[in-house]
């Protein structure tokens, strides 16, 4: 097989490493093994471009955290560093870190399943399949949108969106609006929407920062939190293995919009949605008539494609820091919630977990002859 097959999608070739997902976990542990280590690797990536997980949000999201906590190793995130980054910047970022790494990112894979055969991972996405020694699992585990089981029996001329799907108030049908659930994608949508329709909140909040969200606080609070959230409240420190337990079960504060801003802008407040009645949702007791429900109702965990003994009777993937027991050596995990600090799914937390299985893996024999994939064009995404 000649290098320009090989770089057309990997098959027919036994890598190193496999990484399922191409957002910045990923790259970022990507750059570890290709950067540091010289691993022969792959990163498989379910989107058509990279930074597509980030384009694919709403229009005016912005990230919570600054610019300076944003950028991935070895690159700094350019442009103001006290800057709260949009969600198309941050797309754009990760696109151009794969390309100047040339990291070998081949996108429109979605994996389908992990197994093992004869001692090596098998990865494999419809008809392609890859081997590989170690399998790095960096997609995340929420990805299944959450909307009750009721959410059928809504009218249809009720138009139904996932924050998901949601992209700006444009497309929303004329009339009222009702959003459901009062976390952070909920509580901005919502916002948002209520300067050009009728809009209700369903749900109850988890609490709310003590601070305004802005450049001060990125200048003088967020290092504070970055630190605690890093260094404190992990698995490694008794606090930490204290408040982890406490973190999975609470919901998240909101952390830019405020619920005196939300009031202000005439958002109506309800408690939860229970059903459906007459096509309409029912919302403290009554039907609701809305033209729009858009469920800020977030996802839920799907690694079922991972097709070894990892998990537990309660369907939780087993791991320590990133290390996943129960399928054999060289199966890892980088990016899930809480997985060892309470940043570990967030851009100032998940280098460092990478950064820690990259230690891992280091200590790993490889063969001399491994080499670093690339793809003929020098940008090192393969699509």
């Amino acid at each position: 097989m000649d290098h320009a097959q090989h770089a057309s999608d990997g098959s027919g070739h036994e890598f190193d490493t496999v990484v399922v997902g191409g957002g910045q976990a990923g790259l970022t542990i990507g750059f570890h093994l290709v950067r540091r280590l010289h691993r022969d690797i792959l990163i498989l990536d379910a989107h058509a471009r990279v930074g597509d997980a980030w384009r694919r949000r709403w229009d005016s999201l912005r990230l919570f955290t600054p610019a300076k906590y944003d950028g991935l190793p070895g690159m700094p995130f350019p442009g103001d560093p006290l800057a709260f980054p949009t969600k198309d910047e941050m797309a754009d970022y990760l696109e151009a870190y794969a390309a100047r790494f040339e990291l070998p990112v081949l996108t429109g894979i979605r994996v389908d399943r992990v197994g093992r055969v004869d001692g090596r991972f098998v990865v494999e996405a419809g008809e392609r399949s890859w081997i590989a020694r170690n399998v790095v699992i960096a997609a995340g585990g929420h990805q299944v949108p959450r909307v009750p089981a009721f959410a059928d029996q809504l009218d249809a001329s009720v138009q139904q969106l996932h924050s998901e799907d949601y992209r700006n108030p444009s497309e929303l049908r004329a009339g009222p609006v009702l959003v459901v659930g009062l976390g952070n994608s909920g509580a901005e949508i919502a916002l948002e929407v209520s300067r050009s329709h009728a809009t209700t909140l369903a749900g109850t909040p988890g609490g709310q920062l003590p601070f305004r969200h802005g450049r001060t606080l990125a200048r003088f609070g967020l290092p504070l939190i970055r630190f605690a959230g890093v260094h404190v409240l992990n698995g490694g420190n008794p606090i930490g293995r204290r408040v982890l337990p406490k973190a999975a079960k609470s919901a998240t504060p909101l952390i830019r919009t405020r619920l005196a801003e939300l009031e202000a802008a005439g958002v109506a407040r309800a408690g939860r949605v229970t059903g459906v009645e007459r096509g309409m949702p029912v919302v403290d007791g009554r039907a609701l008539d809305v033209a729009d429900v858009i469920w800020c109702t977030g996802y839920r965990d799907d690694l079922s494609w991972i097709d070894l003994p990892v998990f537990d009777e309660d369907g939780r993937l087993q791991q320590t820091r990133g290390v996943v027991r129960g399928g054999g050596t060289g199966l890892y995990v980088v990016g899930l919630d809480l997985m060892y600090a309470i940043v570990s799914a967030t851009l100032p937390g998940m280098p460092r977990d990478a950064a820690y299985l990259a230690r891992r893996m280091r200590r790993v024999d490889v063969p001399e002859t491994a080499g670093v994939a690339r793809s003929t064009s020098g940008v090192g995404v393969w699509g």
